[in-house]
């Protein structure tokens, strides 16, 4: 590999979260396992997460809106998306096992599904259509658990 080509390996890297994206099957659930493990094992405080979770996002629409490039529009491979949604859906909530494990499910139920309005999101251009509708569903699953969580 030249050093022309480096930047564009680099942003396919970063977008395919490495060697997940090219699992052949289920690379988007592989993709929020990745995501569940980060948050599993370094348990991170809700503003550092938080604030991780901007940076990914902002980093995920740039490196998603080029990855397509050669990757090809709504490629399977780029699976930043479904790190970033997760992410987001454990957002202000209690790290704990149950937590985790039901954000995981429903945070895939929405992504997989895409009600209305979150399939509105994937209109967007580029990297923003990528990104945005992951964090439709990433919010959508995170009402759930906050509700579950006032009412239990």
């Amino acid at each position: 590999m030249d050093r022309k080509e480096l930047p564009g390996f680099l942003l396919r890297q970063i977008a395919t979260l490495s060697f997940i994206g090219y699992i052949p099957f289920a690379s988007g659930t592989f993709g929020t396992l990745a995501g569940a493990v980060f948050v599993c094992f370094l348990k991170p405080g809700p503003f550092p997460l938080l604030a991780f979770t901007i940076f990914i996002t902002i980093v995920g629409v740039y490196t998603a809106g080029q990855a397509e490039f050669v990757l090809g529009r709504d490629s399977r491979r780029i699976i930043i998306d479904e790190f970033e949604g997760y992410l987001v859906s454990v957002l202000f909530l209690p790290l704990s096992t149950g937590y985790l494990i039901a954000a995981f499910v429903l945070f895939r139920f929405f992504d997989i599904l895409k009600p209305p309005p979150i399939n509105k999101f994937e209109n967007l251009p580029g990297g923003y259509g990528v990104m945005f509708d992951d964090v439709a569903a990433g919010v959508a699953a995170n009402i759930v658990l906050q509700l579950w969580r006032v009412i239990h």
